[in-house]
């Protein structure tokens, strides 16, 4: 993918403070390339404060009277869209739409286009587009903010660019190895006689107690220390307590 070659669009915005907000939207992403098609309100204070640290983003935006002038250098053309459509046309959602962006950014211009906050993209403007991109949304409510649905796409360009910036699995970089299966099991025979020492568990009549508390360690993939920790805690459990005599016992935990 090539940012430099993608340009977002946004076709008669009629709030300035959208305006900052989208700019904010693209910078966190890693975009740059703004384009206003003849704003109501630009520049402006809102705008600025709205922007935050992306003020860069609004100082360098390209303001045009009409469409044609914002897409006449861009080979292909996305346009936002709700999904019911009278007629057919290509049309993905943000994930699938980002392959499609970043395939044709690598040969040429590419824009993204975002239509007026109250009514979106005119049906003749949709029609100016290679492709249509919806944001899948709740039946019960579907109004996205202009900058909302600006950083939903600008989201899945750089998760495409960038998907490799943090591990890919939740514990990829650990700071201390998985417990061994045979240290697991030395816990499990300790933790069995501890409970039995303080009276939570009759040997007797252990019930499930042993494999719901195997089922539960096991969900969570101990590493060595923290075995470790676990069993310095029913050593020293072990030393504050008194066996406890089960044969004068009645009952016991399950």
């Amino acid at each position: 993918m090539n940012p430099e070659h993608i340009r977002i669009v946004l076709v008669e915005p009629s709030h300035p403070g959208n305006i900052g907000a989208v700019a904010r939207a693209m910078k966190t992403m890693g975009l740059g390339r703004l384009v206003l098609v003849a704003p109501e309100q630009f520049p402006h204070e809102e705008a600025t404060w709205r922007a935050v640290w992306a003020r860069d983003v609004l100082e360098s935006a390209v303001v045009v009277d009409t469409l044609d002038e914002a897409i006449a250098e861009c080979g292909f053309v996305v346009g936002t869209c709700a999904r019911d459509q009278r007629l057919p046309w290509p049309v993905l959602d943000p994930r699938r739409s980002a392959l499609e962006v970043s395939a044709n950014s690598r040969r040429g211009e590419v824009a993204i286009l975002f239509g007026r906050e109250d009514n979106g993209l005119s049906n003749e403007e949709l029609m100016r587009c290679n492709l249509h991109l919806a944001i899948p949304t709740s039946d019960a409510y579907s109004s996205l903010n202009l900058a909302m649905a600006v950083q939903i796409v600008c989201y899945e360009l750089h998760m495409l660019a960038n998907g490799d910036a943090l591990p890919q699995t939740s514990n990829a970089e650990w700071d201390e190895p998985l417990a061994s299966q045979e240290n697991i099991e030395r816990f499990y025979v300790h933790l069995e006689e501890t409970l039995s020492q303080i009276g939570f568990l009759n040997p007797a009549a252990p019930r499930k107690l042993m494999p719901r508390l195997r089922r539960l360690y096991n969900r969570l993939g101990m590493d060595e220390m923290e075995l470790n920790i676990l069993r310095g805690i029913l050593t020293e459990t072990q030393k504050r307590c008194e066996p406890v005599d089960w044969s004068q016992q009645n009952g016991g935990g399950s």
